[in-house]
């Protein structure tokens, strides 16, 4: 599925449904600003589930992917017990980088709740920056035509 997000296309995406559980309000009974980066992982990991493209599988091939920028917008507040969704979205980039577009909506009328945005770099496991993308995330790229 393709969908255009602030002049980029999502080349992949994956939803995952989530509740909002008594841990992650704060004293204003809403989800504490936090746990929202901890929604896109949440995201990050079914996508990575769903397309191949797993912390474990990157791993085995020898590389780290940290994330060195993040962004989130807040549009609304969740509260405890709520569904919502986390929509994260693959954005195709010829560095060597991973490139995520992430909204989350509340599950019962769609509204956006959060957007957002994360840059992951690749590491090998001496923790130098790689510069070229290796070879296991073209092989990836290839299989779901992102090339």
């Amino acid at each position: 599925m393709k969908r255009k997000t602030n002049q980029q296309v999502a080349a992949l995406t994956n939803r995952t449904t989530f509740r909002v559980r008594f841990s992650e309000i704060d004293s204003m009974q809403i989800v504490w600003h936090g746990e929202y980066v901890r929604y896109f992982e949440d995201g990050r990991e079914a996508f990575g589930k769903q397309y191949g493209l797993d912390y474990m599988s990157i791993y085995r091939e020898g590389y780290m992917v940290p994330i060195v920028d993040l962004t989130c917008q807040f549009k609304q507040s969740l509260s405890f017990g709520e569904e919502a969704i986390v929509e994260t979205r693959y954005i195709a980039c010829e560095a060597a980088k991973i490139k995520f577009e992430y909204v989350i909506y509340r599950a019962t009328d769609q509204s956006i709740v959060a957007t957002g945005s994360t840059i992951q770099v690749f590491l090998n496991l001496n923790k130098e920056l790689e510069l070229m993308n290796p070879p296991f995330y073209l092989e990836w790229k290839k299989k779901w035509n992102i090339l």
